[in-house]
């Protein structure tokens, strides 16, 4: 814990570190938490798993006081998020006995009220804390610490106006960190217009790119389950990740997966939030081997040993795809990601090729072993991927939409 002491952090605080697991420190952490302690407003260009929770955790943690008031605010994208922030917090500071509160959609708005007047570290998403500070709930006047954590993707899901509402809110005098995986033009403009003679620090990625495997098959629709079955049972895997578009998808996945006795779970925004909680945890723990998930469900979630990541679908974004793959390949160790493309994903795929940010090639198909899915209306079909008109709709396996672009149909370029 040598290393942890020479960045300025007391041995406090780092021989909490060693009880949980941390030896020595990542490449954002050794690069700004000097920074941090000095009281520096900083940019950081980190992605998920790279450490930057601990950077204005540990930062946050030595300079506060218990005292009832809020005097450190942590924005987030996402419930899990925010969630899994306040739990690092709360872990990290607990002989400070610092009380750190989560505040989120999905949760009882009036028993959060009542914590507010006892929080000293307040973890929230922007549309929550934006109910909070309509209805004068609470105040942001005494804040010394705002960190505006996956701010990319606070802005990807429209939270721009949200956040700077909320920044207005803040005093001027305090101390700013801004983490995203990418510095855009717009997050410039962002911590020019809200920092003070800001350092920003970036880090390589923390996937290691010899050892990440990317592939993608070519099935027809009807096979596309089936294929993944085939995978899921044949594939030396630890923990498994499935990425679907929409939450539909990733309930017909799970329930279907389930269905074959595969031990898998779905996670996505219309599940209530401590069902979410506690999926989160079965996998964490080993408990569970399948994740199903939306992107924004995941994202920001560091969850390790995640050996293998499945696109059932393809996103629109070439960044989504980056941030799924990402799950994988980390601290040295090998992954693999597998894309499994269908008709109706090929003008996505032929996007996130044009985009040059993927070393992807073409696999051959093994042998598919033919499963029944079940449908909504409970009935099993003969095919997986497939649903008779007479059944009153299409499989949510092919999607919600059929593409208009006239290169929807074709298939990817090699």
């Amino acid at each position: 814990m040598e290393k942890f002491t020479k960045l300025g952090l007391t041995k406090e605080l780092t021989d909490v570190f060693r009880q949980f697991g941390f030896k020595e420190p990542s490449e954002i952490q050794e690069k700004a938490i000097p920074l941090a302690l000095a009281g520096r407003d900083i940019i950081g260009g980190a992605m998920t798993g790279s450490g930057k929770t601990l950077v204005f955790a540990s930062t946050i943690i030595e300079n506060l006081k218990p005292n009832g008031k809020i005097q450190a605010l942590i924005l987030t994208p996402t419930r899990e998020l925010a969630e899994q922030v306040a739990t690092s917090i709360r872990n990290f500071g607990k002989n400070k006995r610092l009380n750190v509160l989560a505040v989120y959609g999905g949760m009882n708005i009036n028993s959060q009220i009542r914590e507010l007047h006892s929080t000293d570290v307040l973890v929230a998403t922007p549309g929550r804390l934006i109910d909070h500070l309509n209805r004068r709930t609470l105040r942001l006047d005494g804040i010394k610490f705002l960190v505006l954590d996956e701010v990319d993707r606070m802005f990807d899901m429209g939270f721009r106006r949200d956040v700077e509402t909320i920044i207005h809110e803040c005093p001027n005098k305090r101390q700013t960190m801004l983490f995203s995986a990418t510095i855009s033009p717009e997050i410039d403009y962002l911590s020019k217009k809200y920092t003070s003679n800001p350092v920003e620090v970036s880090v390589k990625s923390h996937v290691d790119a010899s050892k990440l495997k990317q592939v993608y098959y070519d099935v027809p629709d009807y096979q596309k389950f089936s294929l993944l079955v085939t995978l899921l049972k044949n594939e030396n895997a630890d923990l498994v990740m499935v990425f679907c578009n929409t939450r539909r998808n990733v309930d017909f996945i799970a329930n279907n997966l389930i269905s074959l006795g595969i031990n898998a779970k779905a996670i996505h925004g219309g599940i209530e939030q401590n069902k979410r909680i506690k999926v989160l945890d079965d996998f964490h723990k080993r408990g569970l081997g399948v994740l199903v998930c939306t992107d924004v469900a995941s994202r920001g979630l560091d969850i390790k040993g995640v050996s293998h990541v499945y696109n059932y679908e393809v996103p629109s974004d070439s960044k989504d795809y980056i941030h799924r793959i990402g799950r994988t390949a980390r601290a040295g160790k090998e992954g693999k990601a597998i894309t499994i493309l269908a008709s109706r994903d090929y003008e996505n795929f032929n996007n996130l090729l044009s985009s040059g940010e993927t070393n992807i090639t073409s696999e051959e198909l093994p042998e598919i072993k033919m499963v029944r899915v079940i449908l909504d209306s409970g009935r099993r079909n003969r095919f997986s991927g497939r649903v008779n008109s007479r059944d009153g709709g299409r499989d949510p396996s092919r999607g919600n939409r059929r593409p208009n672009s006239r290169n929807s149909g074709r298939r990817p370029r090699r």
